[in-house]
């Protein structure tokens, strides 16, 4: 379920192509585009390019090195037009840091004009793009450093009360306005590498790798946290319409669009929940502005805490004036209760309203940050602009087949903090879909467009592949054989509706797992094939998406090497 962010702003085209036909001839117009008319011109997610240096220490005392310094420089193709580069490139840089404390951090980001279509919202905005950086930027680093990548990640992760480089802390003093909310990441890192069997598989693979020259297998763990807002601070707003009837059901409006996400199904409980019924009394009606006016688009992982936040402000404040009759017959149904109150004139509708607190949101990015006594840039005096994080880690081993440049997933386990889930199911199906996504978006999911990299394909910025016979999504085969998926228990969020937290996005970036465990799975082969005097246990360059071209090029075996690849050929998408 969800519409992923293509059509938030990419439908104004076709929407102004109808209008005005629809001007002219004074009739109802529809215009339903070809699938390879709407990839070519409706955009994509945005590509990223990133240079960085980065640096960290090495313990004295022969434990894990520390980070010290990430200086990096983002780079996005934003197409001929701006659409919402912009903002996708502020969430980028927000989340460039991913969950490792960098004592000394600068992030810049530059959107780069192209000859594309201009490329826009999808799935993530801009996170995972920036947590793809950081997590290849670690590797880089546990490999000059000659340590185990996921040693180095472990041991710099944020620590329960630590400040982000944007000035919001992890912690749970919900009272102040920059907390992140409670930090579950180490949490999470080591309950999955308990139930996932992380070291005894890490084992299993490496003997797996000495047995087989032609297969071989990766394991990757990756951690996340999601910023939970709008970025721009007016967006964190909407409204609900509640209707109570006399025999005691219940109507709701709400700003939000259904999209089979289930936020109507979510709406839906919360309501049964205030008003203490069964969840068929109550009846979502369609999202329409005639009944809920100013409504923001469904975007950004916000809906449920600010549609149902706005149907529980609704649903209280007829509860309110409900409260005398309740005192008179404190064992009347709720039917009983509107009856009376419809013949004590007593208002039983109401319009719900929600709002993020205002500290709690609104990043301003043209404002000059303060300086600390050290003489350190001090960013919360641009504000904060999260309300908290969706936080998890991921897990995931893969086999490739070095001659065919072919994997699969043998298995991936997740686990994610949602909160008190208002519906686990839901939620459960949300991660799963997340992730899959994800995968798709590092793996197979490869756009081809003419330029100096596909000189053939003509005109330069033409998209080769544009339907489903060359834009290979995942399939069945791609399915990892086991998934695991669990929401952590315990936890709690005082900041959003039942303590809930926002699941749309931010399981996205757990997908990558699946590249970095394919990666991992190729560097197996590199020391094999190349060896240590060949280059083959150096830091490589592994672009995403790691497509089978990539996979088998990058195995650096002899038949790669006669096909004209150098140790270093890495095929390049267009940028």
């Amino acid at each position: 379920g969800g519409g992923f962010g293509g059509k938030e702003t990419r439908s104004v085209f076709a929407a102004c192509a109808c209008a005005v036909a629809s001007q002219k001839l004074n009739a109802p117009v529809r215009l339903s585009l070809r699938r390879d008319v709407d990839m070519s011109t409706s955009g994509a997610r945005h590509p990223f390019v990133a240079k960085y240096t980065a640096a960290a220490r090495p313990s004295a005392d022969g434990g894990a090195p520390k980070l010290a310094v990430l200086d990096v420089q983002l780079y996005s193709n934003g197409g001929a037009f701006l659409d919402l580069s912009g903002p996708v490139m502020d969430r980028a840089l927000l989340h460039v840091d991913n969950v490792y404390h960098w004592p000394s951090f600068r992030a810049r980001g530059v959107v780069c004009k192209t000859h594309t279509p201009p490329n826009t919202a999808f799935r993530g905005f801009g996170g995972p793009q920036g947590m793809l950086v950081t997590e290849a930027i670690m590797g880089h680093l546990a490999t000059a450093l000659g340590v185990d990548g996921d040693v180095l990640r472990e041991a710099n992760l944020y620590a329960d009360g630590a400040t982000v480089p944007f000035g919001q802390k992890l912690d749970g003093k919900v009272g102040n306005g920059g907390s992140g909310g409670e930090w579950r990441v180490p949490r999470a890192w080591a309950e999955l590498s308990a139930e996932a069997e992380v070291a005894k598989r890490r084992a299993e693979v490496d003997a797996f790798n000495q047995e087989h020259k032609w297969r071989k297998r990766g394991l990757a763990r990756l951690p996340t946290k999601y910023g939970i807002n709008f970025t721009a601070k007016f967006m964190n707003q909407g409204g609900a319409l509640v209707h109570l009837y006399t025999d005691g059901t219940i109507l709701v409006t709400h700003g939000g669009t259904e999209m089979g996400q289930g936020l109507h199904t979510k709406v839906a409980q919360v309501a049964a929940r205030a008003f203490g019924v069964s969840l068929s009394a109550v009846h979502i009606a369609e999202t329409a502005t005639d009944k809920v006016a100013n409504s923001q688009p469904t975007a950004a992982s916000a809906s449920t805490d600010l549609y149902c936040m706005a149907t529980l402000d609704a649903c209280r404040q007829i509860l309110h004036r409900l409260a005398p009759l309740r005192k008179e017959s404190p064992d009347a149904s709720l039917a009983e209760l509107a009856f009376k109150a419809f013949f004590a004139r007593i208002d039983l509708s109401a319009h719900g309203f929600f709002a993020i607190d205002t500290h709690r949101c609104g990043f301003d990015w043209d404002a000059k940050p303060g300086a600390h006594a050290d003489g350190t840039p001090d960013n919360t005096t641009r504000g904060f602009p999260f309300n908290y994080f969706t936080q998890g880690v991921g897990c995931c081993e893969v086999e490739i087949d070095v001659l065919t440049g072919d994997h699969s997933v043998r298995r991936a386990d997740l686990l994610v903090d949602l909160g008190s889930s208002i519906n686990p199911a839901l939620d459960i199906g949300q991660v799963e879909g997340a992730f899959t996504q994800g995968m798709g978006w590092t793996t197979t999911e490869d756009l081809v467009w003419g330029g100096n990299e596909h000189a053939w394909v003509k005109p330069a910025g033409r998209l080769l592949n544009s339907g489903p016979g060359g834009y290979k999504l995942p399939s069945f085969n791609d399915t990892p054989a086991a998934l695991n998926v669990r929401l952590m228990s315990g936890a709690d969020n005082p900041v959003a509706v039942h303590s809930s937290k926002a699941v749309g996005e931010p399981p996205f970036f757990l997908g990558a797992a699946v590249f970095f465990a394919i990666r991992d799975a190729v560097a197996a082969a590199r020391a094999d094939h190349l060896g240590a005097e060949g280059g083959g246990t150096a830091h490589f360059d592994f672009y995403s998406p790691a497509t089978s071209e990539r996979i088998r090029m990058a195995c650096g075996d002899r038949f790669a090497a006669a096909a004209g690849g150098a140790a270093d050929f890495e095929p390049k998408s267009f940028y």
